[in-house]
């Protein structure tokens, strides 16, 4: 708890994220004064299959909103805003006059339509989209999920086509019935989660009409796109009745934002079980050739939108946890750390972990892992230390595809996740990348992206500059490695990464 606990003013920021929804209460200096969180059920009916069940969720958001304000003992006239940040693609289809869901939400890492996409693609394949959305045709967007849903809910489309039935991601569900459901709710969703809809226009920042018909997706069920950082109306019952609803971001770029990544070339990296990694690359999307997705990064107000290239690695800290669990070398995630450190090098042992293929920049399904560079010298130490070196040397191959598509060099990495922790880890990623690498004070970046954003809207925060001015460091790690010693493990990790290619034979 903070000293300003019970006076104001403050911004409450919901996160509805994959597995639970919280609320945190923050006060002028961007500190926490409250938190409160709870998990909802994973709905898996068939293998590949993930779904929410979208009232249980909003139940849980007014339940955590409800226990943040308690906690921090505070009244709704002390918050001026709620922001919202969600998990991204994740989608909904409910009706307009009954506030009911159609069907359960469908999860981002669901597959379902991945046959779908394939017909999507056509003669052109997985680009055929891109120019317009920055995105490849894949599952875990939210365009083909909508046609899945249309085409597989008895009745659903003559519905939909009547303007009875309504579209959004879990941002616009929140905020429909913060706003009032039925009774007057606000549908609408903000220019990042409209951007991994695979429907709108990354230029016009307006739904794609030639889209929509090739997806078969009626026009009558989207949500209205606006800004990040604008008042979209207020909360109406509840413990934060009355209170402006103010912004909205998908969790990672609202990472980006509480990072504070304002300038072009600024960039951060949230390493959890895989990673995600944000380059803000100015008013201009930059289209990438090297394998990464363009999306916008944020936009405030009425201001030019800002962008973003994305780069994901599908295996970080679910590789410590498979050391752990599945090769028993160490009983803790953190004694990775203690292990790695009792040996000076890797001992000529490198570990690409294609567990489901290689992911950005590579996107090759049929690559598997491998441990590369065994001699009778190496031992499990020199091995756990090859397995934090994997998690830095995609983090370099990623920030390379960034400045091969973008011209920008990186100036430093801002990180933020639960591998964070691990000290040796965040040196090594310094050594590799040849750029500082830092930490800030307030780990839970996410939430705090959305309290900014709403902030600004309401005039909490007069600017970015405010805001830029309230991150603090917690930790930075400057580069150590000469340039030979770098130049020659990365030649050395890109072989063993070519080894990795073509492990699974093509099945047809």
């Amino acid at each position: 708890m903070t000293d300003t606990h019970g006076h104001g003013p403050f911004i409450a920021a919901i996160d509805q994220g994959t597995t639970s929804s919280r609320c945190i209460v923050f006060d002028r200096d961007g500190r926490i004064v409250s938190v409160d969180q709870k998990e909802h059920e994973q709905i898996f009916p068939k293998p590949g299959w993930v779904e929410h069940d979208a009232m249980e969720i909003w139940t849980n958001v007014q339940e955590v909103v409800a226990g943040a304000v308690e906690k921090a003992g505070i009244t709704a006239a002390d918050v001026k805003a709620i922001g919202i940040t969600n998990q991204r693609e994740t989608t909904l289809l409910w009706d307009k006059n009954t506030g009911e869901p159609v069907h359960n939400a469908i999860v981002w890492q669901d597959t379902r339509t991945d046959a779908l996409c394939k017909e999507l693609g056509r003669n052109v394949g997985q680009d055929r989209f891109r120019r317009e959305t920055g995105l490849p045709l894949a599952s875990y967007f939210s365009g083909p999920k909508v046609r899945w849903l249309l085409d597989n809910v008895e009745g659903l489309r003559e519905r939909a086509e009547a303007g009875d039935i309504l579209f959004g991601t879990m941002d616009s569900w929140v905020i429909w019935n913060l706003t009032g459901g039925v009774d007057g709710g606000v549908h609408v969703t903000d220019v990042t989660n409209a951007s991994r809809t695979m429907l709108m226009n990354l230029r016009t920042l307006a739904w794609d009409e030639r889209i929509l018909s090739s997806m078969e997706i009626p026009a009558a069920v989207l949500p209205e796109i606006r800004s990040s950082a604008e008042v979209y109306g207020t909360a109406k019952g509840g413990a934060l009745a009355g209170v402006p609803v103010a912004s909205a971001l998908g969790d990672q770029q609202a990472a980006l934002f509480g990072q504070t990544c304002y300038d072009k070339g600024e960039a951060k990296s949230t390493y959890g079980t895989g990673t995600f990694m944000l380059m803000n690359t100015g008013d201009e999307p930059v289209q990438s050739y090297n394998g990464l997705l363009t999306t916008v990064g944020y936009r405030i107000g009425d201001q030019k939108p800002v962008y973003a290239l994305e780069g994901s690695i599908a295996v970080t800290g679910s590789l410590v946890q498979w050391m752990r669990d599945q090769m028993g070398l160490i009983k803790s995630a953190a004694e990775i750390e203690t292990l790695a450190s009792s040996v000076e090098d890797n001992g000529g042992a490198y570990f690409v972990p294609a567990f489901s293929g290689l992911f950005a920049p590579y996107w090759r399904s049929d690559a598997r892992g491998v441990i590369a560079g065994l001699t009778r010298y190496v031992t499990k130490a020199h091995i756990a230390r090859a397995v934090l070196e994997a998690t830095a040397w995609q983090t370099r191959e990623i920030t390379d595809a960034m400045t091969k598509d973008s011209g920008v060099e990186l100036t430093a990495l801002k990180v933020d996740g639960g591998m964070t922790s691990n000290n040796l880890l965040m040196q090594t990623l310094s050594d590799f990348l040849d750029a500082p690498v830092v930490r800030p004070m307030v780990a839970e970046t996410t939430c705090l992206g959305a309290a900014y954003a709403a902030g600004l809207a309401v005039g909490f925060w007069p600017d970015t500059d405010a805001l830029r001015a309230n991150w603090r460091r917690a930790a930075e790690w400057t580069p150590r490695m000469d340039a030979d010693t770098r130049d020659r493990e990365y030649k050395s990790w890109l072989k063993a990464v070519e080894r990795t290619m073509g492990w699974i034979e093509d099945e047809e």
